[in-house]
């Protein structure tokens, strides 16, 4: 991930129901805990927390 991206938040971080949509603004490698994500919501919400709390938004359709 890289700053710019438009990614989802998981609701583990969040404490909603649902993952939301967000862009990164700050991709952190801490030598500690590993890659630290901060992304900002369209309502100017910032979350942070490790990568596997984020996955990049895609525009892929389901067709199944």
């Amino acid at each position: 991930m890289k700053t710019g991206d438009k990614v989802l938040i998981s609701p583990d971080l969040t404490k909603l129901t649902v993952w939301i949509p967000a862009t990164v603004i700050e991709v952190e490698d801490n030598s500690f805990i590993g890659i630290v994500i901060s992304a900002k919501t369209e309502s100017g919400e910032i979350f942070f927390g490790k990568e596997y709390l984020f996955k990049l938004q895609t525009n892929e359709l389901c067709t199944h």
